[in-house]
């Protein structure tokens, strides 16, 4: 038995495993450095987000541990009842007394002096549901419009709560997603367009609806004409990129982490870490993330040549998902996209996105110990 187990752990992607191990040392690296000054700011001590950041990755390693020893047919079963709990929490968030207003927005659940973000897990779910929904309902998907209609109303009351909260971040990488699963289900052409096209337009018209998301979506296209107000985070961001260089001003000697930056240690770490380790870093990093959602989806296409649908699809959702929010979050650093709330996946601070991005990793790893068995 231990040899057996000793020969399917060799074969698990090496590559895969390598580039996650790296941007997880790497993201807590530059978490410990771009939070020390952020953390005396608020009056805290140095060391507390870098504290509160290990203790995150450990629960998440415990998570994906758990998700590693459980067989994938639980998470088919469940992937219904998991997805209900989910959208009851996202209720939650909209009673008022259960969550407490962050920044202008009810994303967390604050049990005592742990926090969920919801939004987070509901990525996870929604990709586990829509996977186990692709391979139930082929025939009717391939065959019948009403295949791809019918998931598209529980991606839009999921996006409805998002809303509301609002994470309209969320919601673009949750859309997204399930709109790539659907294509890769095989949704006809035709039907896929107007759905397309149906998305652009619900998700431009939330766009402009709101001042201040319109604000955020226009404000990127020239951050210095208000440099100190809708532009401020970008031009913070941008001086960062600047003083990095090609080789970083070294490790821990980032200007920008002093205050000027907001959120250096989440939104913006990959802005901190460009300062810091310059272009040829920063650029190391991009390559890690290319690496690890290449291997996912590696996953993802020998489950399908194996006949396994519904492990393809989780891959190739959990590929997406990382993929998407990734380009988001180093798109809106170096000014190519409007700024959105999204973390950078396994580097960023935050307790919600770590565990329950190792939790997928744990399942793409389950994933691969059953395609060795």
């Amino acid at each position: 038995m231990g040899n057996s187990t000793t020969r399917r752990a060799a074969t698990y992607d090496q590559w895969f495993l390598l580039s996650l191990v790296a941007l997880v040392g790497i993201g807590f690296v530059m978490v410990t450095s771009a939070s020390l000054s952020f953390a005396e700011g608020v009056g805290l001590s140095p060391w507390y987000f870098s504290i509160r950041q290990g203790l995150y990755l450990i629960a998440g390693f415990l998570l994906s541990l758990a998700a590693l020893s459980l067989p994938l047919a639980v998470w088919r079963k469940t992937s219904l009842a998991l997805l209900l709990g989910t959208i009851l929490l996202l209720a939650l968030l909209l009673v008022p007394g259960v969550s407490r207003e962050v920044n202008g927005s009810v994303r967390w659940l604050f049990l005592g002096p742990i926090s969920i973000q919801v939004s987070e897990l509901a990525k996870l779910m929604t990709i586990l549901y829509m996977a186990d929904y692709l391979v139930r309902k082929e025939k009717e998907i391939h065959s019948e419009i009403s295949g791809f209609l019918k998931p598209l109303g529980v991606l839009a009351l999921v996006s409805l709560l998002l809303l509301l909260e609002p994470d309209f971040g969320a919601t673009v990488v949750i859309v997204t997603t399930v709109m790539g699963m659907l294509f890769l289900g095989g949704v006809p052409f035709r039907h896929f367009m107007v759905l397309l096209f149906v998305a652009v337009m619900a998700l431009g018209a939330l766009s402009v609806a709101s001042p201040y998301r319109l604000q955020r979506l226009t404000s990127f296209l020239d951050p210095w004409s208000d440099q100190f107000n809708s532009g401020y985070q970008l031009t913070q961001s941008l001086i960062a990129f600047g003083r990095g260089g090609w080789f970083g001003s070294g490790l821990g000697n980032s200007v920008q982490k002093l205050l000027y930056l907001p959120e250096p240690h989440t939104d913006f770490i990959y802005a901190v870490l460009a300062e810091e380790l310059g272009v040829l870093g920063a650029v190391a990093v991009l390559l890690l993330f290319v690496l690890l959602v290449w291997r996912i989806l590696d996953i993802g296409k020998r489950a399908m040549s194996l006949g396994n649908r519904f492990a393809g699809f989780v891959s190739f959702g959990i590929g997406l998902w990382f993929g998407l929010q990734c380009i988001i979050n180093i798109g809106v650093n170096t000014g190519v996209l409007p700024t959105k709330g999204l973390t950078l996946p396994f580097m960023s601070y935050g307790g919600s996105s770590l565990m329950v991005g190792l939790l997928a990793i744990g399942i793409l790893l389950r994933i691969e110990y059953e395609l060795n068995e």
